[in-house]
């Protein structure tokens, strides 16, 4: 709860009762791996700030194949965040790598928040530029690259998820197979 707060703080001043408020609104959900935060199809429900694990925004493309667009993990919010706040049906799904916990508020109590102190818009909108800079950097890598830069490039850019994230979503997410993605590891070592 602390890392949210933090989180927050980077961007507005808020007093503890406005921080104790916050958290009051919040309730903490563990997802299961493999499970889906939120569902292409439906409405999002929630937006979540990631305790523990990773999540995985993806999609299926018009030959049916799933394709991973980006990774988020701890200290992050997760959501999808235009469709969120227009309370639309969402495009992609995203689904728990690993066991997850977060800290989830409802469309309701994230409004909530909002009405009730002033300026938390405004550090909402920071919070959430944030986050898309970061999803933007962590969308898979260009396609003009050859796979075995975009695979280093992955290690370089996110080496506490090497290691955490099944090779078949690895691989979707630098647009290879998993094939391909194991004669590279295999090329490397």
């Amino acid at each position: 709860m602390k890392a949210l707060i933090d989180l927050i703080l980077q961007f507005g001043v808020l007093n503890k009762q406005q921080t104790d408020f916050i958290l009051s609104k919040a309730k903490t959900l563990d997802i299961k791996k493999d499970e889906y935060f939120s569902e292409a199809g439906k409405v999002p429900k929630h937006v979540g700030f990631v305790l523990e694990g990773v999540f995985r925004f993806c999609y299926y493309n018009n030959k049916g194949d799933e394709v991973t667009n980006y990774f988020v993990d701890e200290g992050n919010f997760v959501v999808d965040n235009e469709k969120f706040e227009s309370q639309i049906v969402a495009s992609e799904y995203i689904q728990a790598v690993t066991d997850c916990k977060i800290l989830a508020f409802s469309k309701k109590e994230w409004d909530d928040i909002s009405n009730t102190i002033v300026g938390f818009e405004m550090i909402k909108s920071n919070v959430v530029k944030k986050c898309l800079t970061l999803a933007m950097e962590r969308r898979s890598p260009l396609v003009s690259e050859d796979a075995s830069t975009r695979y280093l490039s992955f290690i370089q850019n996110f080496p506490s998820l090497v290691n955490r994230i099944p090779l078949s979503f690895v691989a979707s997410y630098l647009g290879i197979t998993q094939q391909s993605l194991s004669r590279i590891r295999r090329n490397i070592r």
